[in-house]
C-alpha cells in the first residue's frame, strides 16, 4: 500500500517548510524511519522520516522548494504499484498537485483531462467546519474575518482568540522570491526570505505592535562581578564563566524573588510561572534563536556555562530541537560584545519581558566622595504593561542590580 509523505509540523510554531536536500532519490529503497529529506524550519534543520517502508516513486518537491505543512512531497510505495490516484488528486493543503504520467487506461484518463479547461479554484471551507472556538468563532463573525483563512495557534491546530484578532489587521505578503541573480553592476541584489527570517518578521509585528512596551534602564556596577569571574576561571576547573552567565544566574533567581515578572500574557488571563526557563537570544547567520535554559534558577553557574556554550553552538548550526528553544518565561538579549552601550529588545510573546545588556565600559564615577574609574554596564527592561506595572518592573530590575553588585547574593 502507497505511503504518503506530507511536510510535517517539525516544530511547534511551523507552518511551512522548505526543503533542502533528498537523502533518497527516486526508486531508491526506503525503510520506514529512515530520514529522506532535510527541512528548513522556522526554527532549525530538521530531518523527515519515512512513516512507511518500499521504494521512493516520486518526489513532488524539489530541493529548494517551501511548502505548507500539510502538503504531498513525495510517495513511497511497491515497485510496481500503481500510485497516479496518490499523487493525481488534491493533497491536504487544498491545492492540486499536478498529475503525473500513467500507464494504460489511466493514461487515457489523463489525456483526455489535459485537453478540458482549467478547473476552477475549490472554494473555501465554510468557516462553520473550521476547528475553533466559540469565542474565536463569535469574534470572527462580528469582525468579518473569514476563517478558513485562519492558522489556528492554539492545541491542535485550533483557532483562538488571538489568531482572529491577529488576520483581523494582518496584510498578506507576496510569496517569497528565490534569490535573483543580478547582472553585474546591478544597484541592488533581491534575497529571498530564509523560513528563520519570515518567523522573526511576522513575530515582531505580533510583538512590538499588539503588546504596550514600556522600557526601565539602570546602570550597574561591575566591579565585583568582574572580580568574581576572574576568581572561578582562575581556578581552571570546568568551564569558563562569562559575565553572560553571571547574568543569567542573577535574572533567573531574581525571577524567583519577583514572579509577577516571571509571566504570560495568555489573552484571557495571566500565567504566573513557578519555575524560571529562561531564553537567551543567539545571533545566527540569518536571524536570531532563542535557546532556553530549563530551571535556571536552581543550576549552578557552571551548569549555566555548559549549558549556554552547547546551545548556543546547536543554534548556530541549526541544529537545536524544538524543545530547546521553546517555552522560555523571560529572555535575556546581550549585545554587549559589541560594543553596544545600551539598547532595547523586543518582547517574545507571550512572555512579559526581556532584559536587553549592554557592554560593560570603565567609566570615571563618584564613589564615597571622590572620583573613581569603575566598570559599569546598562541594562534595559522591557515590559509588557498588560502584565508588569513600572514598580513591578523596576523592584525586580533593582535585586538584579544588587546581586551583580554584590555576587555573594547568588549563594545566600
Amino acid at each position: 500500500m502507497a505511503t504518503k509523505v506530507f511536510m510535517e509540523a517539525l516544530s511547534p510554531t511551523m507552518e511551512e517548510g522548505k526543503v533542502l536536500t533528498w537523502h533518497k532519490a527516486e526508486g531508491d529503497t526506503v525503510a520506514e524511519g529512515d530520514v529522506i529529506a532535510e527541512v528548513e524550519t522556522d526554527k532549525a534543520v530538521m530531518e523527515l522520516q519515512a512513516r512507511g517502508s518500499g521504494v521512493l516513486r516520486k518526489i513532488l518537491a524539489p530541493e529548494g522548494a517551501t511548502v505548507d505543512v500539510g502538503s504531498l512531497v513525495a510517495v513511497i510505495a511497491e515497485a510496481d504499484e500503481e500510485i497516479g490516484e496518490e499523487i493525481g488528486g488534491r493533497v491536504d493543503d487544498g491545492r492540486a498537485a499536478e498529475p503525473q504520467p500513467q500507464r494504460g487506461s489511466a493514461a487515457e484518463r489523463q489525456r483526455e483531462d489535459r485537453e478540458k479547461p482549467a478547473p476552477t479554484a475549490t472554494p473555501a471551507t465554510p468557516a462553520a467546519r473550521v476547528k475553533s472556538s466559540p469565542l474565536a468563532r463569535r469574534l470572527a463573525a462580528e469582525r468579518g474575518v473569514d476563517l478558513a483563512g485562519v492558522r489556528g495557534s492554539g492545541p491542535g491546530g485550533r483557532i483562538v482568540k488571538r489568531d482572529v484578532e491577529a488576520a483581523e489587521v494582518a496584510v498578506p505578503a507576496p510569496a517569497p522570491a528565490a534569490a535573483v541573480a543580478a547582472p553585474a553592476g546591478a544597484d541592488y541584489d533581491d534575497v529571498g526570505l530564509s523560513q528563520i527570517r519570515k518567523t522573526i518578521a511576522k513575530r515582531l509585528g505580533q510583538s512590538l505592535g499588539p503588546v504596550p512596551h514600556f522600557f526601565l534602564t539602570t546602570e550597574v556596577d561591575m566591579e565585583r562581578a568582574a572580580d568574581t569571574r576572574a576568581a572561578l576561571n582562575a581556578l581552571e576547573q570546568g568551564p569558563r564563566i562569562s559575565y553572560n552567565d553571571i547574568i543569567t544566574k542573577v535574572v533567573a533567581i531574581a525571577l524567583r524573588q519577583h514572579p509577577a515578572c516571571n509571566a504570560w500574557w495568555m489573552d484571557d488571563r495571566i500565567r504566573y510561572f513557578n519555575r524560571v526557563h529562561l531564553g537567551m537570544a543567539v545571533a545566527v547567520p540569518d536571524g536570531l534563536i532563542t535557546p532556553v535554559i530549563r530551571d535556571a534558577h536552581i543550576k549552578s553557574l557552571r551548569d549555566i556555562a555548559e549549558e549556554s556554550k552547547a546551545l548556543a553552538a546547536r543554534a548556530r548550526e541549526r541544529k537545536l530541537m524544538p524543545e530547546e528553544y521553546t517555552g522560555s518565561t523571560f529572555s535575556v538579549s546581550n549585545l554587549g560584545m559589541f560594543d553596544i552601550d545600551q539598547f532595547t529588545a523586543v518582547i517574545n510573546p507571550p512572555e512579559a519581558g526581556i532584559i536587553a545588556v549592554g557592554s560593560i565600559t570603565e567609566k570615571p564615577v563618584v564613589v564615597d566622595g571622590a572620583m573613581v574609574v569603575r566598570k559599569r554596564m546598562r541594562l534595559t527592561m522591557s515590559c509588557d504593561h498588560r502584565v508588569i506595572d513600572g514598580a513591578t518592573g523596576a523592584r525586580f530590575l533593582q535585586t538584579v542590580t544588587q546581586m551583580l553588585e554584590n555576587p555573594l547574593a547568588m549563594v545566600w
